[in-house]
């Protein structure tokens, strides 16, 4: 599946399909990391099957924004360089564990799972037609525990929305550092979505 053409509508467009050819409903969309832009360009389009939605450590964009846009200018042109370099220009290598204080018991096995990703897929724009807002309960967790964080911009803007906010001293992969703690606070946003009163 990895090519130029993968981009974040791709991304968007497999999680709403999966919806919608599921019939499913009353759906928590949680994403981590590059993963917030795609749950809400899913919430976006099919806002009426949504409960709820978790952001861990992750991006949420504006419309038109890219994840590009949100990154300091040194780390976005890292990006760059290593795609020419090490990419044939159009996919970005794995950032290593290391750089996201991943746990020593999972540091290896994570560097060996994760894989490119194309470029497409930080320099799209999202597409929002205003519906992300609408009223479903929203949670933002930051990871506190690791260096040049791009994700403290995002946790304050929840925080202005009126989203439920939380932090979690630990390396940017929360579900490898703190996989209790976070199955404890998924389970009450499930538990607290509406459709469950």
């Amino acid at each position: 599946m990895l090519s130029p053409h993968v981009n974040l509508d791709t991304h968007i467009e497999d999680v709403v399909n999966l919806i919608q050819w599921e019939e499913l409903s009353d759906v928590v969309l949680c994403g981590h990391s590059y993963g917030g832009c795609v749950i809400s360009g899913v919430m976006d389009r099919v806002p009426d099957h949504i409960g709820a939605l978790a952001y861990l450590d992750a991006f949420v964009l504006e419309d038109g924004q890219c994840l590009h846009d949100t990154l300091p200018l040194s780390q976005r042109n890292l990006q760059l360089e290593a795609a020419v370099r090490d990419g044939g220009g159009w996919k970005v290598p794995h950032i290593p564990a290391e750089v996201f204080n991943v746990n020593a018991r999972d540091l290896e096995w994570m560097n060996r799972q994760c894989t490119m990703q194309p470029l497409a897929t930080f320099q799209q724009g999202i597409k929002l037609r205003g519906r992300v807002d609408a009223a479903k309960p929203v949670t933002f967790i930051l990871a506190t525990g690791w260096n040049d964080s791009p994700f403290p911009q995002f946790y304050e803007r929840a925080k202005t929305k009126g989203w439920k906010t939380l932090t979690m001293a630990c390396g940017h992969d929360l579900m490898l550092d703190r996989p209790g703690e976070l199955t404890r606070v998924l389970l009450d946003i499930v538990e607290a979505r509406p459709a469950a009163l």
